[in-house]
């Protein structure tokens, strides 16, 4: 084995064999946005249905979470696997080219995110919350939320991800210099992205010293986090986006193993993600904000003054709301959160410090313990504004900081579920790299 697979082996990582498309295929009917987003929205699904109407897309082969609940989840399903198997058996994909492949996608609001098409090693991963392995999650995990995507999985001839790994690589010394190197040849492929998201290029990274230059990296990167994270063990990477499909992932193979032993490693103990710098300067941390379902202005505020050094003021407008919560850092003596409900606006004050997430989870915890669907998480702050006009009530949380993430979870492990996002909901991973499960 060359030395540089066995560095990267050793840090959790595969070089896979990636299917993509014929290149006479029309790419820009390709690729489609993460299944968790756009979650409260069917029109843009059925928008993306029109446009790739006759034509190979990946919407064919996911399941988009706004339909869930829908009473013939099992015959998508059912669908999907049908899809994959037919794309697999016809001349939709090219020949595998096995490799890592190097990506840059423009959006509508940064420019040049760059990016790593890489395979994980599932035994180097846990999501359990206590678990502090070489592959962290980042948020908690929530159980009940792993059948219906270890539906999708389980017996799935070919994976696609949108699940996205951070490094703390705070000099940025990976990924624009492998771009500089590998960017001397053509690309895979380059194509925009449907519904106005912007823009994806990928580069083949299959050259040895170019494998060996990743490889050398990533464990200078591991060796450094022996130091920094002194309060817990090193690690190297934290999922980022898709917490939940890669914990049913893992669960697939924990599946795997119990009939079949570990003896060998079959397709389904890697999964394919795409690995980020935390550091890239196209790379925005937003919050997720909070939709109630069932409760009103005079409900909510009562539930929410249960909040450290609860204080609620009326506010005006949205504008004004928006500009008191998102239009600056969260304040060093507490957190402030934005409360619309029924056509009422108001700041709510706390004297919590810590990430905000972590005082306001557990009461909408208790408030749905009974009915998790009466929690829903919106990115966009345009978005929550307009579906809080109705009988829902939408909470507004402040920016997130990205520095110190990941002392954070050395330290503490997960976050509360759903702290972050990595950029607006058009700026999400897309669809488009595949890898065969067989």
């Amino acid at each position: 084995m060359n030395e540089y697979r066995k560095k990267l082996n050793s840090l959790g990582l595969e070089i896979p064999s990636v299917l993509l498309p014929q290149p006479a295929s029309d790419l820009t009917k390709w690729p489609v946005i993460a299944c968790d987003q756009f979650t409260q929205d069917r029109n843009y699904w059925q928008k993306v249905k029109t446009i790739t109407a006759g034509s190979p897309s990946t919407l064919d082969l996911i399941f988009p979470e706004v339909f869930l609940s829908d009473d013939d989840a099992a015959q998508r399903i059912k669908d999907i696997h049908s899809a994959m198997k037919r794309y697999l058996q016809t001349d939709v994909f090219s020949k595998p080219g096995q490799g890592f492949i190097y990506i840059e996608r423009d959006t509508p609001f940064n420019k040049k995110r760059r990016g790593l098409v890489a395979a994980i090693d599932l035994e180097q991963y846990e999501w359990n919350a206590d678990a502090r392995p070489l592959i962290r999650c980042t948020e908690g995990t929530v159980p009940e939320r792993l059948p219906p995507r270890m539906d999708i999985r389980r017996g799935a001839p070919v994976e696609l991800p949108h699940i996205l790994l951070l490094i703390d690589d705070d000099t940025d010394s990976l990924l624009p210099l492998l771009g500089e190197k590998v960017k001397k040849a053509d690309p895979l492929y380059s194509t925009s992205l449907m519904m106005e998201s912007g823009s994806i290029t990928g580069w083949h990274v299959n050259a040895e010293n170019d494998l060996d230059f990743v490889a050398g990296k990533l464990e200078e990167l591991y060796k450094r986090s022996s130091a920094r994270y002194e309060c817990g063990k090193p690690f190297l990477f934290a999922v980022g986006d898709g917490n939940h499909s890669l914990a049913a992932a893992k669960e697939i193979w924990q599946e795997w193993k119990a009939v079949n032993g570990s003896d060998h490693s079959p397709p389904c103990s890697y999964a394919l993600v795409e690995i980020e710098n935390i550091y890239d300067p196209a790379i925005q941390f937003e919050p997720i904000h909070r939709l109630v379902f069932g409760i009103g202005y005079e409900r909510i505020v009562p539930m929410l003054s249960q909040l450290p050094g609860f204080s609620c003021l009326p506010v005006k407008s949205s504008d004004e709301l928006l500009k008191a919560v998102c239009g600056k850092p969260a304040e060093k003596e507490g957190n402030i959160f934005g409360l619309i409900s029924e056509g009422n606006y108001a700041l709510i004050k706390t004297t919590f410090t810590g990430i905000s997430t972590a005082c306001l989870q557990p009461l909408l915890d208790e408030y749905a313990k009974d009915n998790p669907q009466l929690i829903d998480y919106i990115h966009d702050e345009e978005e929550l504004f307009r579906l809080s006009e109705g009988t829902a009530a939408g909470i507004l949380l402040p920016p997130v900081q990205k520095s110190g993430l990941f002392e954070t979870v050395a330290r503490l492990g997960p976050l509360p579920r759903k702290s972050f996002s990595m950029g607006r909901s058009c700026e999400k991973r897309f669809y488009l790299e595949c890898r065969s499960l067989l």
